[in-house]
């Protein structure tokens, strides 16, 4: 699954694939136009894999659609609530160029950093710090966005942890979006889970056409 385009000043893509030998991924994305010129980014990892996995991602996925303007933190309660008889999922949610800031909040182990480059070249800016729990079975009392200032070219990456952690080193920022999550993919996708990877980048300037 490869999907991309362009929000506002916001260009993203999105590359994942199910476990092999499965029809179907408990990964899914969500890209939603929040108003404002933000977009609402979201990564969600049902528990385990298959049908049941797909089943506790698309409740969380139709909440968001239905729900986008509200705060990232009833987000996470809505979600939680809707797959209350699921086997319930990891979530990220990125609120992504609103007042050049990415406002985000994570659930599970959904990775979710800001990369940048510097004098040294490419660099973490800032990694979202992760909350234990599971939406829709446990989750924290205490749910508190982080908010992190960007520059344009600035990018935005989630994925799930079917994508094997690795170094900014290896990721080309010349490249667009499209072209970074499906090298992500092919080259750091494990063979035992669902993967997905999402890449969103602060393009600056003028709003880009819409593809």
């Amino acid at each position: 699954m490869h999907e991309d385009g362009f929000i506002g000043r916001i260009e993203w893509a999105v590359a994942g694939r199910a476990l092999p030998g499965q029809r179907v991924s408990g990964d899914r994305c969500v890209v939603l136009d929040a108003g404002g010129g933000a977009v609402l980014f979201a990564v969600l990892d049902g528990l385990g894999h298959g049908a049941p996995a797909a089943d506790a991602a698309d409740r969380a996925a139709q909440v968001l659609a239905e729900n986008r303007a509200e705060p990232l933190d009833v987000l996470m309660v809505l979600c939680h609530r809707a797959m209350a008889d699921t086997r319930g999922a990891a979530v990220s949610l990125a609120l992504f160029g609103q007042g050049d800031a990415v406002r985000w909040l994570g659930v599970g182990n959904v990775e979710s950093r800001v990369l940048t480059v510097g004098p040294v070249g490419l660099t973490v800016r800032a990694t979202v710090l992760l909350t234990g729990g599971i939406v829709g079975y446990r989750l924290p009392q205490n749910l508190q966005p982080q908010t992190v200032a960007v520059r344009p070219g600035d990018l935005l990456l989630m994925s799930t942890d079917g994508i094997v952690a690795q170094s900014a080193d290896g990721i080309d920022l010349s490249k667009s979006t499209a072209e970074i999550t499906a090298d992500i993919l092919a080259r750091h996708a494990k063979d035992t889970d669902d993967a997905l990877v999402l890449a969103a980048r602060h393009r600056g300037g003028t709003v880009a056409p819409t593809t």
